[in-house]
């Protein structure tokens, strides 16, 4: 097991934090109210009604999902131990790449506003944590403060 420090530990809490809190918050919001989540997602857009149809079961499960990993990165921030952080990420990135994929593929319901915004902030739960991943496993770590 590699007990090296993680490398930039501002860096990566931040990173983690965003990333936990935002999946955090989505999460509570399709468990606590699946049809405001689908119909409303996010912030009114109605990003999620846009591909039907509605179903509460799926977004009651997404909704668990997205804090299941929301809570994941956010231990993983206050913990900053090397293997959670690499498994956080990792696991992140086998939810993310799929669901970005998709969307992708399917923006057609969308107006360019809400296609933009779909492409930034999808590509966006891509691409920190590649990032940060790429800085765990590449860097050297500084030693521990």
């Amino acid at each position: 097991m590699d007990d090296r420090p993680v490398p930039y530990p501002t860096l990566f809490r931040l990173g983690l934090v965003a990333l936990g809190l935002i999946q955090t918050t989505n999460g509570l919001y399709a468990l606590i109210s699946p049809r405001g989540f689908y119909d409303d997602f996010p912030a009114g857009r109605g990003w999620v009604e846009a591909i039907p149809a509605y179903n509460p079961h799926l977004m009651t499960d997404v909704g668990a999902l997205f804090l299941a990993t929301g809570v994941l990165m956010l231990l993983a921030a206050v913990r900053l131990h090397r293997p959670l952080v690499l498994a956080a990420l990792v696991t992140w990135l086998l939810f993310a790449v799929p669901h970005t994929l998709y969307h992708l593929r399917n923006l057609g319901p969308y107006d360019t506003a809400d296609t933009v915004g779909n492409v930034v902030s999808l590509s966006l739960t891509v691409l920190v944590p590649v990032a940060l991943l790429l800085v765990l496993l590449l860097a050297r770590a500084r030693p521990a403060a």
